[in-house]
């Protein structure tokens, strides 16, 4: 699943900013298998999962849960397609049908839905593969950068009534609402931005009709073109986990029924695909688990959204994982803050 190549580009700008130099970019790019050159013109496009380790990883190193969320205010602009049939719709209304429609060509992970419900209106999202769910800092980055983008092709600072985000941040909440300057709600229901109904009128300065028109015939025949790949059961089954959670993990003869599949060919498929149900199950709890207790999420917490009876057996399931207990990978993450 590519993206468009701006994002990388913006982020490693953002931490070689805050870090005085490219050290710590160039040390994380290495980490996701990309370079200063393979970000660079020409390409124009990598992975959606090369994005969330970026973001993860400058996130950790810096000690900031919130670099990704400061670093998505800054994105204003892009030269992709879906920017530019925004850059000339008339009202944020049409820029967020638009969105809706076309968003998946720039990012096939993510899908957008305009959603009106009486006295509000919202930008709602949703994972079109759930793997990404666990990639929390990705998602505030995409998140305010899409509050980012409707600021900037309005031109004015409109503020939404909320934003809400389904994952937890513990005591990091303020943080985040400071940055939005609007209410920020974390484990909601919905991953949206919500806002007044009278907001879908502000125009869009840059407008032209005609152009508009001449993108929308052409996003149209892209949409015709490209093919949705096929995804890989591992991925499907990650989204089934994720979404059984917090409090229970289902098994795999749920997850198998789920998918259609009998529990002897859900076992083979997975196994063509190298790896085992219960391999799933621990690697995505033991991703999980290190990304919630960056979020400041206490133990009992975290033990009980990954399905575990209680806070020793979660300890015991921590250290066989990492080598390591809870409370030692927690007190690690206070690194020193880069100036």
């Amino acid at each position: 699943m590519e993206v468009d190549i701006a994002r990388i580009q913006l982020l490693t700008r953002a931490l070689d900013q805050r870090t005085n130099g490219p050290e710590m970019s160039d040390r994380i790019l290495e980490k996701c298998n990309l370079t200063r050159s393979s970000i660079a013109p020409p390409a124009t496009s990598y992975t959606a999962h090369q994005e969330a380790l970026f973001v993860r990883y400058a996130c950790d190193a810096l000690g900031d849960i919130t670099f990704a969320a400061q670093t998505g205010l800054q994105f204003k602009s892009t030269s992709s397609l879906t920017a530019y049939i925004s850059k000339y719709s008339r009202d944020l209304r049409q820029v967020m049908e638009n969105t809706s429609r076309f968003h998946r060509i720039i990012d096939p992970a993510l899908m957008f839905n305009l959603r009106l419900a009486g006295n509000f209106a919202s930008i709602e999202a949703d994972w079109k593969d759930a793997g990404f769910a666990r990639y929390h800092r990705r998602t505030e980055f995409l998140m305010f950068a899409g509050l980012s983008r409707m600021r900037a092709l309005t031109q004015t600072d409109f503020f939404p009534i909320e934003i809400r985000f389904q994952h937890e941040v513990g005591a990091n909440q303020k943080k985040f609402q400071k940055l939005a300057g609007c209410p920020v709600l974390f484990g909601a229901e919905r991953l949206e931005i919500v806002i007044a109904p009278s907001a879908l009128d502000l125009p869009v300065p840059t407008y032209d009709p005609n152009l508009r028109a001449h993108l929308l015939e052409y996003g149209e025949r892209v949409l015709a073109e490209r093919h949705s790949p096929d995804q890989k059961l591992r991925a499907q089954v990650e989204g089934l986990i994720t979404r059984s959670m917090p409090g229970t993990v289902i098994n795999a003869d749920e997850a198998a029924a789920n998918l259609g599949m009998s529990p002897r060919t859900f076992a083979r498929r997975l196994k063509d695909e190298g790896v085992s149900y219960r391999d799933i199950v621990d690697d995505l709890r033991c991703d999980l688990a290190q990304t919630f207790i960056t979020n400041g999420m206490p133990l009992s917490e975290i033990a009980f959204s990954l399905g575990y009876s209680d806070q020793a057996a979660f300890s015991t399931a921590f250290k066989r994982w990492t080598g390591q207990a809870p409370s030692t990978f927690r007190s690690r993450l206070d690194f020193p803050k880069s100036t």
